[in-house]
């Protein structure tokens, strides 16, 4: 019931928004939905199984140029060219995935950050296709309010996969692979198989994502598509929010880019040195984020509905 009353809430800002909100509110809350996505993809593969990474930066600026490369030379609609970014995403996940989940730890984790700086160098280089340092140029959309709509079905979409994960038996193979993926596999749990799934699953909104951003932005260039920035800022907010849990991403992206837009407007020379301080108590005090407090505080009820059913199921409910 809580969870419907989340997904109702935010229809109904999401409503609220588009139909009385000014041309400033509608580009901050376009902003806030592309990191939303961000957050909730990276929270499938690095907090439900445990694979922290930095490059997800990656999978958003292939998809960014996938997206204006077909709106630019193939004249597709900024929809269809996201929805074929999403799968140029699917189809550059599937063979890493199962080439880079075999490194583990901060060795995943650095391979993904390096072949996200190898993508931008080649995307300086083949400045026949990408434009180079100059970047490619699209054709502005006028009306950004069907953009924003289909960013927040986006969003929506990502809150109800990562409900489905949360409560599933592939939600539970993904937290067994994270707490011990030994064990996991001595239990019988084809973890690789899974592994590549939740990198997919993770991929193919990034990917997409890209598109829409560059269609909102009517540009795209290497330091955009691969920024590093959005990167740090991404994962910052899933930890703000709560690793692993269904609203933890939207909490922690909603709650940072509030603060990042008080902080900016207020204090602009020292905005970067106030958030990293901000980032910093977040980690020391709310280790597990805002929604271990809320949980605690019962303003939300705590996650992993699945353990409980299953448990009923077998006999063993507590």
């Amino acid at each position: 019931m809580k969870f419907r009353l989340a997904l109702a809430a935010f229809a109904a800002l999401a409503a609220a928004v588009v139909l009385f909100g000014n041309d400033y509110a509608l580009t901050f809350t376009i902003q806030l939905f592309v990191f939303v996505v961000l957050a909730y993809a990276w929270n499938i593969i690095g907090g439900y199984t445990g694979y922290s990474h930095f490059g997800q930066m990656s999978f958003f600026g292939i998809g960014a140029y996938v997206g204006v490369l077909l709106m630019l030379h193939l004249k597709w609609h900024w929809l269809g060219a996201a929805l074929a970014a999403g799968g140029a995403g699917l189809a550059l996940a599937v063979p890493l995935g199962w080439i880079m989940l075999r490194l583990k730890g901060p060795f995943f984790a650095i391979s993904l950050f390096g072949l996200t700086r190898v993508f931008e160098a080649v995307s300086f280089e083949w400045d026949a296709l990408t434009g180079g340092g100059t970047g490619l140029y699209l054709p502005p959309i006028n009306d950004q309010r069907m953009l924003y709509l289909a960013l927040a079905l986006l969003c929506l979409g990502m809150l109800m996969l990562t409900y489905w994960i949360d409560n599933s038996r592939f939600g539970l193979q993904l937290q067994a692979i994270r707490d011990d993926e030994g064990a996991a596999e001595a239990l019988g749990i084809r973890t690789t198989r899974l592994k590549v799934t939740a990198f997919s699953l993770s991929a193919v909104p990034a990917a997409a994502c890209g598109a829409l951003f560059a269609a909102h932005l009517a540009f795209i260039d290497p330091p955009t598509a691969f920024a590093p920035v959005m990167e740090v800022t991404t994962i910052a907010m899933v930890l703000l929010g709560g690793l692993g849990t269904i609203l933890g991403p939207a909490i922690g992206a909603v709650t940072f880019a509030v603060l990042n837009e008080l902080l900016w407007s207020r204090f602009p020379d020292l905005y970067y040195g106030l958030v990293g301080l901000v980032v910093i108590a977040c980690v020391l005090f709310m280790p597990r984020g805002i929604v271990s407090l809320l949980v605690r505080s019962r303003l939300i009820a705590p996650g992993r509905g699945a353990f409980r059913r299953i448990a009923a199921r077998s006999g063993r409910a507590p």
